[in-house]
Order: C-alpha cells, then structure tokens, then sequence
C-alpha cells in the first residue's frame, strides 16, 4: 500500500470540519492507484486469452487465461495469480513462464479498482478475496475433470485474500502467499505513523471506520488467524530486505499456522523487487505441482 504525501492534510483537515469530512478524507487517502497494464503474457512468449469475468455487485474484473496445452480450454493443474494493492497482473508476469513450463494452467487476474478491472466503491482485502473466490469458481466451472486441482497465488494483500479464500474453500488445493503481512491492523498503524498521524485520537477512528466501511473485523481476516483453518499445503515466500512488511510477520504467520501444512521460504529481496524469487522460482513450481497432485489422488 503506497503513500500518500497527501493524507496527512486531508485528515488534519477532516478531523477539524466534522466526522463527514473526516471519513472523505479517509476514503481519499486510503484509495488504491490504479496502474493499467502495460504489457500481457504475449510478452513472456505466452499464448493468452484475455477476458473479463463476472464478480460481486455485477463488476467485472479482467483476466489472462495462459492455458497449459495450445487451444482455448483450461485444464488442471491450474494456478491463479492475484497482485497486491496498487499493483496489477503485469507485475506478476515474470514468474508466468516457469510456472506455465511445469504444466500449470494460469489464470491472472486484476482485483476490482486495479489494472484494467471495473471500478467500484472502494478496495479492500475482504473485497480482493470476493473477487478470487469468483475467478475460481469461473475456472472450476471450465476445468470439468481438472476442477480439484486449482492453486492460489497472491502478493502482499493478495496474498492475505488468497490464505482467506483457502479458510474458506476447502477445494483450494495450495496456497503460495507472497509477502503477506501478519495482521491489518499493524499495517494500518505503521502507515498512520510513517504519516505521522497519531493515533490517539484519528488513528483509533480510522482502524474503526475501515473496518466499519470493510464489513470485516480485521482480526477476522488476519493472515496470522485464517492460516490457523487452512487444510491445504501453504508456501509463505518472504523477502529477507523487506521493509514494507517486516519478515517477523512472515514467521508470525508460519508460528500460527496449526495444522496447515505450511512451510516458509525466506529469499532476498524488499516487498516488491523479488529478483531472487524468480531464481528460484523452480522451487515454488515444484511445491505447487506435488501439492495439486496430491490434490487429485
């Protein structure tokens, strides 16, 4: 979640013209950037079918279908692919050509308010989740035999959708989460204090009005709280450099997992610059073809 230079102004300025104004200011502040892809699969030498499909409040969110074999129809394995917050498919795009080469079906797709996706009110993880929840039944629904062999993968926020999602959905056959943080609430209060916004009393309101706005208690969808009801095996790649999201929260996550099968990858490299992950992306591809084949049998 980037930064605003902004925000500080708008919630100073809200905070002293009423609670309306406060909440606009919130809304404002919190947005997510929209960057429209620059580039498709075409890119990475991939044959590709875009489309758009269908999502809560009658959204559409857009997609990149990467079959496994030539033609239009996706078989299992499969893989869907969720980026972050402000982020978009194109920026996951260098890990498509290993993951493709070990057999995988990828299926990419913009979050709502993201790349090329429809707008809506507002962003958010709970919202992120919806609309992965919807992208794997679309796929499910293609797949035929194939449709108990469909992993997820997800980076930062994305990731926190994908560990929701497979809480959820015991058919989530492995989860790759990439980056996520261990708790929102910590998110928010490092982002309200890197703005210097204190948070007694505004920052106490913001946490409460997000969640108000979100529909979800945030402890509710913690990363560090749903991987506790995950049954699927789980890779938690984190960057060693990364200052966005501490890697303490990546061994939080690990600690709280239970019964998740989970393991955790540890690579160098900050919150968005994994260049030692596409290294050793080989070894991500392997965990998700064993588990989808343990998926099958």
């Amino acid at each position: 979640m980037g930064i605003d230079p902004a925000i500080a102004g708008w919630l100073a300025a809200g905070a002293g013209g009423g609670l309306l104004a406060l909440n606009a200011a919130i809304r404002h502040g919190l947005r997510a950037p929209r960057i429209a892809n620059e580039h498709d699969p075409g890119l990475h030498g991939l044959a590709f079918h875009a489309v758009r499909l269908p999502t809560v409040r009658g959204r559409r969110i857009a997609a990149w279908l990467v079959p496994a074999a030539d033609g239009a129809t996706p078989s299992g394995p499969a893989l869907i692919v969720l980026h972050g917050w402000g982020g978009n498919s194109a920026q996951m795009l260098p890990l498509a050509a290993p993951l493709h080469a070990a057999g995988l079906t990828l299926l990419f797709i913009d979050a709502r308010c993201h790349g090329d996706s429809d707008a809506d009110t507002f962003a958010s993880l709970p919202r992120f989740a919806e609309d992965l929840e919807c992208a794997f039944d679309w796929l499910r629904d293609r797949m035929g035999d194939g449709s108990g062999r469909i992993a997820l993968l997800g980076h930062s926020v994305g990731a926190a959708a994908a560990l929701l999602v497979a809480a959820r959905r015991r058919e989530v056959a492995a989860v790759v989460s990439v980056a996520a943080f261990a708790h929102p609430a910590q998110v928010m209060r490092r982002l309200l204090a890197a703005w210097r916004i204190p948070y007694l009393p505004v920052g106490w309101y913001v946490l409460r009005y997000v969640q108000r706005t979100i529909g979800e208690h945030f402890d509710a969808i913690a990363p560090e709280r749903t991987i506790g009801r995950v049954r699927c095996p789980v890779l938690l790649v984190h960057g060693q450099d990364d200052t966005t999201v501490p890697v303490e929260e990546a061994r939080r996550i690990h600690a709280a997992r239970g019964d998740a099968p989970a393991r955790l990858l540890l690579v160098a490299g900050s919150h968005d610059d994994y260049e030692d992950l596409e290294r050793r992306v080989g070894e991500v591809a392997k965990f998700l073809v064993d588990a989808l084949a343990r998926a099958q049998s």
